[in-house]
């Protein structure tokens, strides 16, 4: 089901003391220092290579990791000896403490290699954890992995009458996908041609970032992508026992593997996941609510209807006043009652100068105000691409939930393949994955079926955040260097807090998002990228 990658025998000498396997798609990393498995992740983000090949190629023998001088003190038996007195230890702590308390306080690094972009929002789900996803505009999805393009075959449909059909018509999405981006490519080479001040590198990644901006709309859903996370063992328990109730087979088996792989250096904390009366029980648990709500939600006979991409649905009429009350409260000995009554007797005036003296002078967006901020909320009903969802959907400090992926909302034409002519073949490759869509569904249910539903297609979700996240969403998704999609759709957002909620003063203090729109919105970005990198030269 999964592609091995081939190492030689003295690489896999080497990856053997630093990963908890060699040859399947899930691992740990081990015997490394924090710096370098954060350093690991971050370019893993930007790379067609897997984690292991870019360990070998690109950090084992740099002598600032010193990576080589450990392996080269380590002695075969030392991971093993040293997991055996930590899981004697944990076993006195827990015994002292409870599980729950101590599983938030260890961790571990895991590599989640070959998994559908189905799979990602799974894995992510999680509030508590980090991620670093391999991007869609850092490489492009032509490249094969071994002979196949970089999809997943649902193991729903392996071996099924439907595979032959499925793979063909992958197949043929991925060859119209290298049509267009390789067009796109080239239209921006000409529109945007490379200045004096820039560098051929920055030039060519931020073409490229466009070119694949302009294509992902049809990437699949079933396209793979490589995942690193660092997480608790009590956010890992969580993560697994969800996944292990998932309708999704891949999902369960991925899960599956996790868990082996951190019985490899957490056993302790993930003891309880398959305990069939502890994590057992749990998912099940999961799966009877989904079976409940899905019989529920077939009865109620309604169809959606029209409504913007963007629309607020519910706010706090009173934001102004309890944001300025909340404010004071930090810097007050009056109650919280007595201070809401305080601020309601304000003038308009009055209030809008306490809550400028809370924002402050922000000299960064990464400045913002404080706690008092949370009290106050927004929630938006948004209809957009999946491609732009997969990039909101990683605000998980905020509340987000999203229906099942289908074509039922239609999908988006990007402008530029239609400057290229390549309308037609776009609506062709979007009709061709609907049937496949709906033969899939047939046969195996409208979960699996989404496997075949293209980024371009748009998906229903929710967001529901307070100010203080506004601030940090709103300003972060509308910087010039994002996808304009996502940048259109959180530009809307702040629209209608100024505009339909009233909320002038806090839609102003979010000084920081940006209304503009760019040629290569990448450009900026790479260009201090540059600099970054002929600094570290020159200082090294």
């Amino acid at each position: 089901m999964y592609f091995k990658e081939n190492f030689s025998a003295a690489e896999q000498a080497i990856l053997n003391r630093f990963f908890t396997n060699t040859d399947r798609p899930v691992f740990a990393l081990v015997n490394l220092p924090e710096v370098v498995k954060g350093a690991l992740f971050a370019r893993y983000s930007r790379t067609p290579k897997s984690l292991r090949r870019l360990f070998l190629d690109e950090f084992y023998e740099k002598p600032e990791t010193g990576i080589a001088a450990i392996a080269d003190s380590m002695q075969d038996e030392d991971s093993d000896l040293k997991l055996e007195r930590a899981e004697r230890l944990y076993e006195r702590v827990f015994s002292g403490y409870g599980d729950d308390s101590v599983a938030q306080l260890g961790g571990a690094h895991l590599a989640c290699e070959q998994s559908s972009n189905l799979l990602t929002k799974i894995l992510e789900r999680g509030r508590i954890a980090a991620y670093l996803e391999q991007s869609t505009r850092y490489i492009y999805y032509d490249q094969k992995l071994g002979e196949q393009y970089r999809y997943l075959t649902p193991p729903e449909v392996k071996g099924s009458p439907l595979e032959e059909e499925y793979v063909a018509e992958m197949d043929a999405l991925f060859e119209t996908y290298s049509k267009v981006v390789g067009a796109c490519k080239t239209q921006f080479e000409k529109r945007f041609p490379r200045q004096p001040e820039d560098s051929p590198v920055a030039w060519r990644s931020s073409i490229r970032a466009k070119a694949c901006d302009a294509a992902r709309g049809l990437l699949p859903a079933a396209t793979t992508s490589n995942l690193g996370i660092f997480a608790t063992g009590q956010a890992y328990e969580s993560m697994l026992i969800r996944m292990l109730a998932n309708s999704l087979a891949e999902a369960r088996d991925y899960a599956g593997m996790m868990l082996a792989e951190l019985r490899h250096v957490i056993p302790s904390f993930v003891r309880r996941v398959d305990v069939p009366e502890r994590g057992g029980v749990w998912s099940s648990y999961f799966s009877d609510i989904r079976s409940s709500m899905e019989e529920i939600e077939d009865r109620l006979g309604e169809e959606p209807g029209d409504v913007p991409e963007v629309r607020l649905t519910e706010w706090d009429a009173d934001a102004e006043s309890k944001l300025a009350a909340a404010a004071l409260y930090e810097f007050s000995d009056l109650p919280d009652g007595q201070l809401s009554t305080v601020a309601g007797r304000m003038s308009a005036e009055e209030r809008e100068k306490v809550l400028r003296a809370y924002v402050g002078d922000r000299s960064n967006r990464r400045h913002k105000p404080g706690r008092a901020f949370e009290r106050s909320f927004y929630r938006f009903d948004i209809l957009s691409d999946f491609g732009s969802f997969r990039d909101l959907q990683r605000h998980r400090m905020l509340t987000i939930d999203w229906q099942r992926l289908s074509p039922r909302f239609g999908y988006r034409v990007p402008d530029a393949v239609e400057e290229n002519d390549l309308t037609d073949t776009w609506n062709d490759s979007m009709s061709r994955m609907t049937a496949l869509h709906g033969k899939l569904s047939e046969a195996f249910g409208q979960d699996v079926a989404q496997y075949a539903v293209p980024f371009a297609f748009k998906l229903r979700y929710y967001m529901h955040l307070n100010v203080r996240e506004a601030f940090h969403l709103l300003e972060l998704r509308t910087d010039r260097q994002g996808h304009a999609d996502y940048r259109r759709i959180c530009q809307e957002m702040h629209r209608l807090i100024r505009e339909q909620a009233g909320h002038r003063v806090l839609a102003d203090a979010m000084g920081y998002v940006d209304h503009n729109e760019y040629g290569l919105e990448r450009l900026e970005a790479e260009r201090k990228n540059e600099q970054k990198r002929r600094d570290a030269e020159d200082s090294g």
